[in-house]
């Protein structure tokens, strides 16, 4: 577990382990908490700017994304995220059936239409469960930005 430190200014620095210093440095009034989860404190007197070099390793499956930022000597943050591309997959499929049984309760017939579909319409659309695995990893990316600029 880690502590994720702000400069005066609202700039990351290097996240901590000293609980005891953070603790101690809340009760005097040195640093004031931003968020709980992830855990971010944000120091009130000024600091220099320097910070390791971290890299982001992310393991792109097609059920669950790894991610793992680190320096030359410690992980700094490990996480697993699961997707929910099968539930899209059963929601679209729900609502689908459903109009398709509306559409035959309302008319005997219905002449087939070819020109209205997505992809004739739209170029660059992706598929809703390709959309979403996407999305996810650009906001996980863009917590871990935020966290360890």
């Amino acid at each position: 577990m880690l502590v994720y430190v702000l400069n005066k200014q609202g700039r990351p620095l290097m996240p901590t382990r000293r609980f005891g210093k953070v603790r101690r440095m809340l009760r005097a009034g040195e640093a004031t908490v931003i968020r709980r989860e992830p855990f971010t404190i944000q120091l009130q007197y000024e600091t220099g700017d320097a910070v390791q070099d971290v890299t982001l390793g992310i393991d792109a499956g097609s059920k669950t994304i790894g991610l793992s930022a680190s320096t030359e000597n410690e992980e700094l943050y490990a996480s697993e995220v699961e997707l929910i591309g099968d539930q899209i997959v059963k929601n679209l499929t729900a609502r689908r059936e459903c109009r398709r049984t509306r559409r035959n309760r309302k008319t005997r017939y219905r002449k087939p239409r070819f020109n209205n579909r997505v992809h004739s319409k739209h170029k660059g659309w992706l598929a809703p469960s390709v959309e979403q695995k996407i999305g996810c990893h650009i906001n996980r990316i863009g917590m871990f930005a935020a966290s360890f600029r």
